[in-house]
């Protein structure tokens, strides 16, 4: 994704898959983090939903295992898992300007925490949302949340 070194004095965080033949750092600069409800998040993560941060991709480096990352999707967008251990790292969005990482591989914690959740309008119906963020029926930018 880069060379590595941040582009200021931005903190790095380091992330992995379960196995540890990937992993890789990016600067603890995010620019938004949510929860995906929508069902391809919630196939790709076979979770209730993802957790995510978004930075641009070029704060993002792939430290060790570029070769065992199984990409599915093209260049520009796709998602990236470990091909020996399956961990959804992290998703490369927005024509590839941004990626949005896995929360749960970071092995740092992160200053910015989830804000909001997005796409409950296709959440799984076993369930409930129990924090008090906003609630968005698609993206953030489609609406004002739905429990305000």
């Amino acid at each position: 994704m880069s060379d590595g070194k941040p582009a200021n004095d931005e903190r790095r965080l380091s992330g992995r898959c379960m196995c540890g033949a990937v992993r890789y750092t990016v600067e603890d600069a995010f620019s938004y983090a949510g929860n995906c409800h929508c069902s391809l998040c919630r196939q790709a993560t076979g979770a209730a939903f993802k957790p995510f941060a978004g930075i641009e991709r070029e704060k993002m480096t792939v430290t060790r295992g570029e070769d065992s990352l199984l990409i599915f999707g093209e260049a520009d967008n796709h998602d990236a898992r470990c091909a020996r251990c399956g961990s959804f790292l992290y998703s490369v969005v927005r024509e590839g300007a941004y990626v949005h990482i896995s929360m749960g591989t970071l092995v740092d914690e992160p200053t910015l925490r989830p804000t909001e959740h997005i796409f409950v309008g296709s959440k799984a119906p076993w369930y409930t949302i129990t924090d008090d963020l906003p609630q968005y029926e698609g993206h953030v930018f489609e609406g004002p949340p739905i429990n305000r």
